[in-house]
């Protein structure tokens, strides 16, 4: 699989972050520029249950409130697309511009310090020492997908500098691969019809299954009238009554004729 674009993987994972958030959002901003204090988030820094959660960024709250307006000004623009159009705004905004998101998150900061340390009071050892550990898996985990990633960027970078005939050589095992799944397929979906499981078939093999035979038919039935309408019909024919003397009966006819 090729490497992807690390910008707009980060976009696309914003977008699905907070989709659920903002999807139903009130569009109340006329311009680039809103108040940080137009749509309340207190649900993304306090739960009812289990702990807070930390506040969004000034960042994140202008991306937050800047998508109504630009979804309504481009019905037809992509979640990930008007993400990364509000993020090419964000960075041509000025610091005073971006300062009351920045000042939103400091405040909802405060406020998250003052929950979390009221919640990690209602814990006991076992569970400060259970969320301790949840933590340092988060954190490994967030550390080997941005290794990965990394590695990906400079496998894109060699791959790059490859000159044609050494790409060659992959291109081919790619295509070899290729070939050799579509036929494993292909036996494993026989297989699937021949027991009775054709539910396990992929819909589009068996929509071509069903377009092969639909084929098949309606070329029977096309040669089966070429046929029909090439053969001749056969036609009785006509006898005459009177039967034409043969040669001989001529012959006799005129002996008896002479003698007499």
């Amino acid at each position: 699989m090729a490497p992807y674009n690390l910008l707009t993987a980060t976009a696309s994972l914003m977008a699905r972050s907070f989709s659920a958030f903002y999807t139903n959002t009130p569009a109340r901003c006329t311009g680039i520029v809103c108040s940080a204090t137009i749509n309340p988030v207190k649900y993304l820094t306090a739960q009812t249950s289990g702990p807070p959660k930390r506040p969004l960024n000034g960042y994140m709250r202008y991306v937050l409130q800047q998508k109504p307006v630009v979804i309504s000004q481009n019905p037809e623009i992509k979640l990930v697309d008007a993400v990364r159009k509000i993020a090419q705004q964000w960075r041509m905004m000025s610091p005073e511009q971006k300062q009351p998101f920045q000042q939103a998150w400091v405040q909802a900061m405060k406020q998250f310090k003052v929950d979390l340390q009221k919640y990690q009071a209602q814990l006991s050892p076992a569970q400060l020492q259970q969320q301790a550990l949840e933590k340092r898996q988060k954190m490994a985990k967030r550390k080997a997908i941005r290794k990965k990633r990394a590695k990906l960027k400079s496998l894109l970078d060699d791959w790059r500098n490859l000159f044609s005939h050494q790409k060659q050589v992959y291109i081919q095992l790619a295509e070899d691969d290729k070939i050799r799944y579509k036929n494993e397929m292909k036996s494993w979906e026989d297989h699937m019809v021949d027991i009775g499981r054709e539910d396990l078939v992929r819909e589009q093999t068996q929509s071509k299954k069903k377009k092969t035979a639909a084929v098949r038919r309606a070329t029977k039935k096309t040669a089966a009238k070429s046929v029909k309408k090439a053969t001749p019909t056969k036609k009785k024919s006509k006898t005459s009554s009177k039967a034409k003397p043969s040669a001989s009966a001529k012959t006799v006819r005129k002996g008896s004729a002479k003698k007499t």
